[in-house]
């Protein structure tokens, strides 16, 4: 099963014989937006992501996976590929490309990535908020953490746990990218 995550949103939303207005409606997200998602592959942030897996029933991996593996779970780095990328406004680039480190453990419960973030103009860098906590390693580059009204700036080798709970938003500082190794944790 090769399928793009917002194709196998649709096929779980079709398996439970919801239309696009029923998921607006469990999600509070718009049918537009949904739609995008299931069409074009385009996601914002991990918060809509999360309210859809919430909604359909799945965790947010399910949407990742596409094989079950055995104990231990090993991503090679030359195996390593990108599963999805995070759009803030419509065809610019992507803002951040994740690569899951989880993909095929379907028994877990943190969502492990790889995640690079291009640079994107500080009016793009949107809020989000979830229920959960999330462990940041900064590989390369330099990150910032917007956390509630505080800003920090992040290196290669620092590292934040925070509760996802409280508006964030974590992006690439200046205009280069930057590169983490992300554990976030969604209770069920």
């Amino acid at each position: 099963m090769d399928k793009k995550v917002g194709e196998r949103i649709r096929a779980f939303r079709e398996k439970q014989n919801l239309s696009l207005a029923d998921l607006a409606g469990r999600t509070g997200l718009d049918e537009a937006f949904l739609a995008a998602v299931e069409g074009k592959d385009l996601y914002p942030s991990l918060g809509p992501l999360l309210k859809i897996a919430r909604a359909l029933g799945v965790r947010l991996g399910t949407f990742l996976d596409d094989h079950v593996s055995r104990d231990p779970l090993i991503v090679r780095l030359d195996e390593r590929k990108e599963e999805f990328s995070m759009h803030q406004d419509g065809d610019k680039p992507a803002s951040h490309e994740y690569y899951s480190l989880g993909k095929g453990k379907t028994d877990r419960h943190m969502e492990p990535f790889f995640i690079v973030m291009n640079p994107e103009p500080e009016e793009s860098k949107k809020l989000s908020f979830h229920e959960g906590e999330e462990f940041i390693v900064v590989v390369s580059g330099q990150v910032q953490l917007i956390y509630g009204r505080e800003t920090t700036i992040l290196g290669p080798g620092d590292s934040l746990y925070y509760n996802s709970v409280v508006p964030h938003n974590l992006s690439a500082a200046g205009d280069k990218p930057a590169s983490i190794y992300a554990v976030l944790y969604f209770p069920e």
